[in-house]
């Protein structure tokens, strides 16, 4: 399913070269919503990682909307990266009214008034 080669001697993390494998799957749509992908430490047999890089990959993409978790039922593929582009630019925005003075509910209220 996954490019399983990853650069050691590059400057990116290796959580961050399995998450953006994982990404590029779901982009090319080799992984589809509602997919479940397969456990942890099989990935981190085939790419020959600890099986606590794949989790963390795992975490990066729940929080980008990307996967999600089911006791029992592992990790699924939730969501597409255009998905991931819109919460991105969500936490950016939050980031930034949170920065001048605003809070959640006063963002929300603001968005609500847009057309």
């Amino acid at each position: 399913m996954f490019d399983v080669k990853l650069d050691r001697g590059a400057s990116l993390p290796l959580h961050d070269q399995v998450a953006a494998k994982i990404r590029r799957a779901i982009a090319d749509g080799e992984a589809t919503p509602g997919q479940r992908l397969p456990p942890a430490r099989d990935l981190a047999a085939v790419m020959d990682v600890n099986t606590n890089t794949v989790l963390r990959a795992f975490r990066v993409l729940r929080d980008e909307g990307l996967l999600q978790f089911g006791r029992g039922h592992g990790a699924r593929v939730s969501g597409t990266p255009q998905r991931e582009l819109v919460h991105a630019r969500a936490r950016d925005l939050l980031q930034l009214a949170r920065h001048h003075g605003y809070r959640r509910d006063e963002l929300v209220a603001i968005i609500e008034q847009l057309p």
